[in-house]
């Protein structure tokens, strides 16, 4: 796809949208011909967008800038199917000792907290007790405004007359994902077990400048971050997330952070009061 004469300033959809289902976006600009089949799920793709009808498999997409790999960033958790999540779980967060029954279990309730994407636990033989257990969340990043433009432009082998405008959603993985992780944290540490948080590198790294949290050794934590990082994938030239840095820390610390933020002055906040007197 090359834009015609006079086209130059036109976008092409492929510096907005990474990956659709699962490869480079474009290598996959006809996902009706793979049956929108999720390579992660190994059944039909389920994001869904309320701009267009069926599915709509965009796995990752570009920051604002240049869609280099360094910006490419996962809009979809089911984009961490694809990593070894036992093996590095096992290798970098375990509680327990020696395995004997080892099972992956997925969508377990917490009490009121909802669900867990996953639970790996140590079982005896015949299922019957869990000796040991870590729980594991895996966690994307929402987006404001949509890409959806740059999405049915690829599909339709079209160039955009602009780039869409659309952002990340940081306000909201600070509102809501840290403070699932801290109470869910609060209970692992009762159970004297810890919960394993699976995200890239660009939203661990935006949590850790805006909450200065304490990072204490995994032996003596309750929540671990295990951070990923895009990389090139060559054997087939697509993206691989590869684990890049493991991270422990606890509940509290996290708690602490949020609730003791950096103080604004208070001359600001009695200029606006002013401004609604006035």
């Amino acid at each position: 796809m090359n834009p015609a004469d006079g086209e130059a300033q036109k976008i092409d959809p492929c510096a907005v949208v990474g990956e659709v289902l699962g490869q480079p976006a474009n290598e996959m600009r006809n996902p009706v011909n793979a049956d929108y089949c999720c390579p992660f799920m190994n059944s039909i793709c389920t994001k869904r967008s309320q701009r267009i009808g069926g599915a709509f498999p965009v796995c990752s997409v570009f920051k604002s800038g240049k869609p280099c790999i360094e910006n490419l960033v996962a809009v979809c958790p089911k984009r961490f199917l694809a990593i070894e999540l036992q093996e590095d779980v096992l290798a970098h967060c375990w509680v327990g000792g020696g395995l004997v029954n080892p099972r992956m279990v997925s969508e377990v309730k917490m009490s009121n907290l909802g669900m867990v994407d996953f639970v790996l636990a140590d079982f005896n033989e015949d299922l019957t007790l869990v000796r040991s257990f870590v729980s594991i969340e895996l966690q994307a990043i929402d987006i404001t405004g949509s890409y959806e433009p740059a999405y049915s432009a690829l599909v339709h082998n079209q160039f955009l007359d602009k780039k869409p405008t659309y952002g990340f959603n940081w306000a909201n993985v600070r509102k809501r994902y840290i403070t699932q992780l801290i109470n869910k944290g609060f209970f692992h540490h009762h159970w004297k077990t810890r919960i394993i948080s699976v995200l890239q590198d660009h939203v661990f790294e935006r949590i850790q400048k805006d909450l200065c949290f304490e990072e204490i050794a995994v032996s003596r934590s309750d929540i671990v971050f295990l951070v990923y990082s895009f990389v090139h994938n060559d054997m087939d030239g697509g993206f691989t997330l590869n684990l890049s840095k493991v991270v422990g820390t606890s509940h509290n610390s996290l708690m602490m952070r949020v609730l003791y933020q950096h103080t604004p002055p208070r001359e600001d906040f009695c200029k606006r009061i002013i401004e609604r007197a006035t």
